[in-house]
């Protein structure tokens, strides 16, 4: 009897948290974010554009565009990208451009990156970022077709 109580209550607890966890999660820009819903985590994507790398954003300085929030370094940056977000904002929703050749969505590492003819491509890790590295041209074709099925398919 004992033994029975006790799968019980654990089956009452794992679908309180299974309940309470849903409320919270939502899929977004870069992967999965918990009660998060913060693009790139909170780096400033016009800096990788004008400081030459990631430099981490402010909540007093946020933007909302494609149900994320978006922050920055500073004002000036919050008006470049609000005036022209595609311009800044990185390629695939902020998934890993070497996961997108193999049609995969990953969370993004702000620090694996590079600009390629004016867009900003994040990776999920360094070692992601050498593989893509090794054809960039061919992996972003692969990505972007990639990219194109998923956003048709939603």
């Amino acid at each position: 009897m004992k033994a029975r109580y006790g799968i019980n209550r654990m089956s009452i607890i794992l679908s309180l948290c299974l309940l309470l966890t849903a409320g919270f999660v939502e899929k977004a820009a870069g992967g999965w974010f918990w009660n998060d819903d913060v693009a790139i985590k909170g780096y400033d994507p016009v800096s990788y554009f004008m400081a030459g790398g990631p430099v981490q954003g402010k909540a007093s300085f946020s933007f909302k565009w494609h149900r994320l929030t978006w922050h920055f370094a500073n004002k000036a940056d919050l008006a470049l990208f609000s005036k022209d977000p595609e311009k800044y904002a990185p390629q695939y929703d902020g998934y890993c451009a070497w996961a997108m050749t193999m049609g995969q969505e990953a969370k993004t590492d702000p620090q694996a990156w590079k600009i390629v003819d004016g867009k900003l491509y994040l990776n999920c890790s360094r070692a992601s970022f050498k593989k893509w590295s090794e054809d960039i041209p061919g992996n972003i074709r692969k990505a972007d077709k990639n990219w194109l099925k998923r956003k048709n398919e939603r």
